[in-house]
């Protein structure tokens, strides 16, 4: 029996593993912790994140949420104030219209009335023109002097 390679290659190979379980056991262990640790680590770090991006998340839905509203909001108030304006347009033309349509007619009355006293004046003209035309034709020298003395008379009492 150890005559044979077989069994001297086995016992190398035991030796072998003895050495290197005696002597390297411990720094792949410690080797292996190490890496264990980091890993452990890593994960803890990465569910950190994980939570934190969640709850980040989770701030910007409601943000959003509120942003959403606030917009509504907007809009609500904006429809509103359109409506309001609108009225308020509305009842501005409307009272430019009356106060158009006021002017309008008492632009008419007055041209009303400088056309009737247009008319007057003229048949006052044409009436005088032919009672002077009349009076011309019946009147004579005589008959004047005593009209105008007459006329002259009554203008001094009225004026006194």
């Amino acid at each position: 029996m150890l005559g044979s390679e077989y069994t001297w290659i086995t016992l190398a190979l035991f030796i072998f593993f003895a050495l290197v379980f005696w002597k390297g056991f411990r720094p792949i262990l410690r080797s292996l912790d190490n890496r264990a640790e980091r890993i452990r680590k890593e994960l803890d770090e990465a569910q950190t994140l994980r939570e934190d991006a969640q709850k980040m998340l989770a701030e910007y839905k409601r943000k959003q949420r509120d942003a959403l509203k606030e917009a509504d909001e907007i809009v609500a108030h904006a429809k509103a104030e359109a409506e309001r304006l609108r009225k308020s347009a509305e009842a501005d033309l409307e009272a430019s219209l009356k106060r158009r349509e006021e002017l309008a007619m008492a632009k008419i009355e007055q041209a009303e009335l400088t056309a009737i006293n247009e008319v007057r004046n003229q048949a006052v003209d044409v009436a005088v023109a032919a009672a002077a035309k009349l009076i011309a034709q019946q009147v004579d020298d005589k008959k004047a002097e005593e009209l105008t003395s007459s006329a002259i008379r009554d203008v001094a009492q009225r004026l006194n």
